[in-house]
């Protein structure tokens, strides 16, 4: 699944070709995915400008200067990407808009769990997230009395996109491995110095893997380096690239999780 890094690189590839564009149409053939409906979407999106692209978790957030928002979740296998070639029509093709210069930008999805919002508050859609990671009021005061409150995992803790917005599978066990914690370490036993520590592992991960474009695990998310930095995720029984010990996998809500049983100990 496209975590944040993947949401911001997509983000940073195609805003240059939306931004200041105008969208002379909108079609979608998977109705489940776009809500409040087709209809609606394209009544509040056509002739509508698109004054800027941000980002919010792993939702891209088109502006428009109706005071209407666009919402893209990338779900499991969501892609985008634009062209100006009206024959070109790639596999899992879902939806897409065609833009006042002609380019097309296009939402490809092969298993359908992505999703296109319009709304016309950001609230109701983003208003439970967590914090931004990279953004200044991600700190140790702020996070840490919600860290208090929770007993679950640390990893589970983390994959909530209402506790932090945009981690999921694979930089949660990546942020863990370099903060020396437990993924099953309950949230609420962790210090105020590892807090620090794990805020500090999580933008160091995030910063990183923005600069490597991703991490590309699979076909869903192809140019991405980071795969080839990754430290503990998807290394099963290969050795520790600290201490040489095998990395172990277990499931925790029904996601794979791994970790280091030498440097992330399950008790301090």
């Amino acid at each position: 699944m496209p975590e944040l890094p993947e949401v911001e690189c997509t983000r940073r590839r195609i805003q240059r070709q939306v931004e200041g564009r105008t969208i002379a149409r909108f079609t979608a053939s998977w109705a489940r995915q776009v809500q409040p409906s087709i209809r609606t979407a394209r009544r509040w999106l056509t002739d509508r400008l698109i004054l800027r692209l941000t980002r919010r978790g792993k939702y891209l957030v088109i502006h428009l200067d109706n005071q209407t928002y666009l919402l893209v979740h990338l779900g499991m296998s969501g892609r985008l990407e634009t062209s100006r070639d009206p024959a070109y029509q790639p596999a899992h093709l879902r939806a897409q808009w065609l833009l006042s210069d002609q380019n097309r930008l296009l939402f490809c999805d092969a298993r359908k769990f992505g999703r296109i919002v319009c709304c016309q508050q950001l609230d109701s859609v983003l208003g439970k997230m967590g914090p931004e990671p990279l953004e200044d009021g991600f700190t140790t005061p702020a996070w840490y009395p919600s860290l208090q409150k929770s007993r679950r995992p640390i990893k589970a803790f983390l994959l909530d996109q209402t506790t932090v917005a945009g981690l999921g599978n694979i930089y949660a066990d990546e942020s863990l491995f370099r903060a020396h914690l437990h993924p099953l370490r309950p949230a609420q036993d962790l210090s105020r110095p590892e807090t620090t520590r794990l805020i500090r592992a999580i933008r160091r991960v995030l910063k990183t893997a923005i600069e490597l474009n991703g991490s590309s695990i699979d076909w869903a998310y192809p140019d991405g380096k980071m795969q080839t930095r990754l430290q503990v995720y998807q290394r099963t029984n290969m050795p520790c690239l600290r201490c040489a010990t095998p990395i172990e996998r277990i499931s925790l809500q029904n996601r794979s999780t791994h970790f280091c049983p030498q440097c992330q100990m399950q008790t301090p």
